[in-house]
């Protein structure tokens, strides 16, 4: 199994000085701005085929 993936900049800065923080796998820390967030995933969104077949049939 791989690592997790890391983000390469801060989301609200754009700096790219950030550590893992404790207490979740998913939560990061900026160096320069010193917010602290959280990653996730949520989903995978439909195919376009899903999408039209959806809409063909009046979903």
């Amino acid at each position: 199994m791989s690592e997790r993936a890391a983000p390469a900049y801060c989301p609200y800065c754009g700096d790219e000085d950030l550590r893992p923080e404790e207490g979740s796998h998913r939560r990061w820390s900026c160096r320069a701005c010193r917010r602290v967030f959280e990653i996730a995933f949520v989903g995978l969104l439909a195919s376009r085929a899903d999408q039209a077949r959806d809409s063909a049939s009046g979903s």
